[in-house]
């Protein structure tokens, strides 16, 4: 199976970085994922539970980096032994590239699945794949958010918009106070008319 893509991420390529190199983040934002702890120095051991298709099983494996270039780019084995369902091995690369709207990020994947895992067809191994990294994905955007905030440009309306906004405020206040104009939710608290 090979797979290649690249993400818009709304944080800084240090960020991103940091949060690809942790433990606790992999481990929150990979699905299916139990443990993802350190061994070593760039080694990890992994416990993930895998479903494709109708074959389910919890994988133990490990991933060890290589080619470390902080912050922009490394390369990762894996490998991992689902008992009867069979086992997962293969290698990625990672880059981060900076960019106005925070870095973009790079990546290709090759494995090799064997046992009852490779019976269920190419197809559904690799809409599972995808299905896995775009689970990834978002659950990596949600959490940047959460901790970075959502990017700039999304944060807050352009100063004039906001100042325009305040002034037609304070003249439909005003209006209110003159009695012109109905107030925000009005038409709801209205019983009904006498003539009902």
């Amino acid at each position: 199976m090979d797979m290649q893509g690249n993400r818009q991420l709304g944080v800084t390529q240090q960020q991103a970085w940091d949060a690809l190199n942790d433990p606790e983040t992999l481990k929150l934002c990979l699905p299916g994922c139990d443990k993802f702890e350190a061994t070593g120095e760039g080694q990890y051991a992994v416990t993930m539970a895998v479903k494709v298709g109708p074959v389910s099983a919890k994988f133990n494996g490990k991933v060890t980096l290589s080619d470390i270039q902080p912050p922009a780019s490394y390369r990762l084995a894996f490998e991992g032994q689902g008992g009867v369902a069979g086992f997962g091995k293969g290698a990625s690369a990672v880059t981060l590239a900076p960019n106005e709207a925070g870095c973009e990020l790079g990546y290709t994947v090759q494995a090799q699945v064997g046992g009852k895992i490779a019976q269920l067809g190419q197809r559904l191994i690799d809409g599972a794949a995808k299905s896995m990294a775009d689970d990834f994905f978002k659950r990596f955007d949600a959490e940047m958010v959460r901790r970075h905030g959502a990017p700039a440009e999304a944060e807050a309306p352009p100063a004039e918009a906001a100042e325009d906004k305040k002034e037609k405020g304070k003249f439909a206040g005003l209006m209110q106070k003159m009695g012109f104009g109905k107030k925000d939710g009005e038409d709801d608290k209205a019983g009904p008319t006498p003539e009902s």
